[in-house]
């Protein structure tokens, strides 16, 4: 399925993973506890500014701070749009 939005600028569409259920020795984490993900996939990404190119692309797995980006809806598929310097590293 092709996303009709392409990010202005600096900007980059990222696709949250899903929160961890489970910790690395076993234990159910309850939904009341759960944290907002810091990592996803880029879907898009702008074409950068006039001094500034962009350094990630589609297809990337990235970290990127708890608060970062605004949340959007499309097609009952949650997105982040955020700005390049949100993205703290290229996983």
């Amino acid at each position: 399925m092709a996303i009709n939005i392409k990010p202005l600028a600096d900007r980059v569409l990222v696709e949250p993973q899903a929160a961890e259920t489970k910790t690395a020795s076993g234990i159910i984490i309850p939904e009341t506890a759960k944290e907002k993900p810091q990592r996803g996939k880029v879907v898009a990404v702008g074409s950068g500014k006039k001094d500034h190119t962009m350094t990630v692309k589609e297809g990337d797995l990235v970290l990127y701070g708890k608060y970062a980006g605004t949340e959007l809806k499309l097609e009952g598929t949650d997105y982040l749009i955020m700005r390049e310097d949100d993205i703290l590293a290229i996983v």
